[in-house]
């Protein structure tokens, strides 16, 4: 017998031990392969963060600077042609909408039941606050970020702001610790990463409302110290970076799109 044909079964069994590594590895961590395209001054993107550090899901994070105009580079559009962060991809699978996000990794990875209950009517409550929230509080609550935003506008997106926050205590919060009952879930989540971002450049929707303060109060001992100040020292240190003259100018593509928000103002 040849030494070519003695190596024939050598190569047929270190191919089969390579695949069944291969197969182990994968099933060992499932997570294997899921990329995070966040940037942490977005609201959305530090919900997923959090989200997915908070319950142990293993990711690679791709940081996409908005401000330096990354979400408009072609390698970005390639991921995802609406510009926009967040963005999760498993493998060949991209979702780009943080809710949907959320709610993948929640059934994916079968977290704590809490996050996205398996009861529908409580499932269909989150689901119900998702669609206000998209309409009521993800579109006015980051409008302070913007910069060379009239003054006039700033005062009446804040007024809008007092408003819904008077709906959220009535309708949403009431006398419950959260949203939803009585454990955190994907809803209080998007909610608070949305209230911290006026809050991270001085206009606190906190103060004179103690009920909605205790409910962030509960958020933050739940998420950890280490977590909420991970997640959250990029955008806490805004002010800094403008008064600095630190934070980068956003380049053509991306002021197109700040000025789109403001004008959404009225």
């Amino acid at each position: 017998m040849s030494g070519a044909t003695r190596s024939l079964p050598v190569l047929l069994l270190q191919n089969t031990v390579s695949v069944f590594l291969a197969v182990i590895a994968v099933r060992a961590n499932p997570a294997m392969g899921l990329e995070l395209y966040l940037d942490l001054l977005s609201q959305p993107c530090r919900a997923v963060f959090i989200f997915a550090k908070k319950n142990g899901i293993p990711f690679q994070l791709r940081t996409v600077h908005i401000f330096k105009g990354q979400n408009c580079s072609k390698e970005f559009l390639q991921i995802n042609s609406l510009q926009r962060v967040p963005v999760l991809k498993d493998g060949d699978f991209i979702l780009t909408e943080s809710s949907a996000i959320l709610i993948y990794l929640s059934c994916k990875y079968q977290v704590a039941d809490h996050w996205y209950p398996s009861d529908l009517q409580t499932r269909s409550q989150i689901q119900e606050y998702l669609g206000w929230h998209a309409d009521n509080i993800r579109s006015i609550f980051g409008v302070p970020l913007w910069i060379r935003v009239p003054e006039e506008k700033v005062n009446r997106n804040r007024t809008y702001m007092d408003h819904a926050l008077q709906q959220l205590e009535s309708k949403f919060l009431g006398d419950k610790p959260f949203l939803v009952g009585q454990q955190v879930s994907l809803a209080d989540l998007m909610l608070l990463e949305e209230l911290i971002q006026p809050v991270a450049v001085g206009y606190d929707v906190f103060v004179g409302r103690p009920r909605l303060a205790a409910w962030r109060g509960r958020i933050e001992a739940f998420l950890d110290t280490e977590l909420w100040q991970e997640a959250h020292g990029v955008i806490f240190n805004i002010l800094e970076q403008m008064a600095k003259k630190t934070l980068p100018v956003p380049p053509p593509e991306t002021q197109k799109y700040m000025l789109l928000r403001i004008s959404k103002i009225p």
